[in-house]
């Protein structure tokens, strides 16, 4: 078996649960005092960059971060252009921990238009994807959010999800699809039930042979996207952990069965910089344990 067939089989089949260590650009700086270094520790886009890599490399490289427990880990391009000692990082998740790298695409949100955030255009996408394929990246992974119940705005929100996914599944990569439904919609059990619909609607529309991945936020009503999950055309559903906090994220979790969890702050929540090897593998190891547990009841 080559590595792409092995990695979409243990995508499929393995317990486990996708690491999302993709915060790039605006959102920056707040996880890294979130991870206790303040502005005052870089000058630079660049030197900002190469802290942000020094935490994930930490991450990576901890004894806890292992395929037993983590699928995929999804990166941002400046952490796939890097090395992780001495490989580049894509192969270093893989040969080393027998992690799926991931790599968020997307250039972040529009404004709002319909009650959604859409993707910001992607006029590199063509260039980008080959350059992933170069570095041996299975799947992609691009970002909407849907902030209120509006049907047009979630039907514009999949349909540009899936327009890019085709671009993506003919680079020869597994796209991830996360249109995103803000846990403060003030309908979110409505907006949810847009959103399956238009999802189904797209997934059934798909040619055979090309499978998907899902990333939702965690509904209101447990077990609400059974029919995503056992989908053909459907890899795995991940959910991501959209400012609730690991524990309530992980509660969620537990009640919506065959979905796994792909947390980024929750995954990193209670590190820091400064704390000594010992405590912070102790407390990234328990981390990863809650949310494997979470995702696999």
């Amino acid at each position: 078996m080559n590595n792409v067939t092995q990695q979409l089989q243990k995508m499929k089949t393995q317990p486990g649960f996708v690491a999302a260590l993709d915060q790039s650009g605006g959102s920056t700086p707040s996880a890294l005092r979130s991870y206790g270094i303040k502005e005052e520790a870089w000058s630079n886009e660049d030197e900002m960059f190469a802290i942000v890599h020094q935490m994930r490399t930490r991450i990576i490289t901890s004894p806890s971060f292992t395929g037993d427990r983590i699928l995929g880990a999804i990166l941002f391009e400046g952490t796939m252009d890097r090395d992780i000692q001495g490989q580049p990082s894509a192969d270093y998740l893989w040969n080393v921990k027998r992690v799926v790298p991931f790599l968020k695409v997307d250039k972040g949100l529009a404004a709002e238009t319909d009650g959604v955030h859409l993707m910001k255009p992607m006029p590199e996408l063509a260039a980008l994807l080959a350059k992933a394929k170069a570095k041996r990246i299975f799947g992609t992974k691009m970002r909407s959010v849907i902030k209120h119940a509006n049907a047009a705005g979630v039907r514009g929100i999949v349909d540009q999800q899936f327009e890019a996914a085709r671009q993506i599944l003919a680079a020869g990569l597994v796209p991830i699809i996360e249109p995103e439904v803000d846990i403060h919609c003030p309908e979110k059990a409505k907006a949810e039930a847009l959103l399956k619909a238009a999802l189904l609607e797209k997934l059934n529309e798909l040619p055979a042979g090309q499978l998907v991945m899902l990333k939702l936020t965690l509904p209101e009503q447990d077990d609400f996207y059974a029919e995503c999950v056992s989908h053909p055309k459907v890899v795995r559903v991940v959910a991501l952990s959209g400012g609730y906090t690991r524990e309530e994220a992980n509660s969620r979790l537990r009640r919506n069965h065959g979905v796994v969890a792909s947390f980024s702050r929750a995954l990193v929540e209670g590190l820091s910089a400064q704390q000594a090897d010992a405590e912070y593998h102790a407390r990234l190891d328990a981390a990863i344990q809650s949310i494997f547990e979470a995702s696999n009841t």
